[in-house]
C-alpha cells in the first residue's frame, strides 16, 4: 500500500510541475521565440524518475490542460511528440550531461518538424523560433536534473527513516 501511494504522490506532484512549468514562458528578444519552463523541467523529469512516469505525469498534465482550457488538442500532439522523442533518446542514450543536454533541443525540433508537417509548411522559420528555447533548455536540464535526483535522494532517506 505504502509503495502504491508514494508512486500516485510522485506522479501527482510531477503533473503539477509540468503543468505550472507549462503555463510559464520566458518572452525573447524577437517574437515567437518565448521559452516553455517546462521543458527542461521535463527532460529532468524522465532521467530521474523514468519515461513511464514521466510520460504518465505528462499525460495527465495536458489532460488538465485540455480541460482547463489552456491547451489544445495540437498543443497536446506537439507537447506528446516531444515526450516520446525526450524519452527514446535518454532510453537509447543514457543519462549522461551531454545526452540531457541534447535530449530537449532535439525533442523540440521533432515536435516542430510534425507541426510543421500538420501546418504544410513553415518548417525552417518554426526551428528558428524555437533556437533560443532550445539554448535555454540545453544550458537548464543537467542542474535540475542533479536538483530532482537529490530531492530523490532525500525524499528516500525520509521514508527510509520514518519506516524503522
Amino acid at each position: 500500500m505504502e509503495n502504491k501511494t508514494r508512486m500516485l504522490t510522485e506522479t501527482a506532484l510531477l503533473t503539477a510541475l509540468i503543468t505550472v512549468t507549462g503555463a510559464i514562458k520566458l518572452p525573447g528578444f524577437i517574437p515567437g521565440t518565448e521559452f516553455q519552463v517546462s521543458a527542461p523541467l521535463a527532460v529532468a523529469i524522465c532521467a530521474v524518475f523514468g519515461f513511464t512516469k514521466y510520460v504518465t505525469a505528462g499525460v495527465l498534465s495536458s489532460v488538465i490542460g485540455l480541460i482547463l482550457g489552456s491547451q489544445t488538442i495540437l498543443n497536446v500532439f506537439i507537447a506528446m511528440v516531444f515526450r516520446v522523442a525526450v524519452g527514446i533518446v535518454i532510453g537509447v542514450f543514457g543519462t549522461s550531461w551531454p545526452v540531457l543536454a541534447m535530449a530537449g533541443p532535439l525533442g523540440s525540433s521533432l515536435a516542430r518538424l510534425s507541426l510543421g508537417g500538420i501546418l504544410g509548411k513553415a518548417v525552417i522559420p518554426l526551428l528558428l523560433a524555437a533556437v533560443p528555447g532550445m539554448i535555454y533548455t540545453a544550458l537548464a536540464t543537467y542542474p535540475l536534473t542533479l536538483l530532482l535526483k537529490r530531492v530523490k535522494v532525500q525524499t528516500g532517506k525520509v521514508i527510509h527513516s520514518v519506516q524503522r
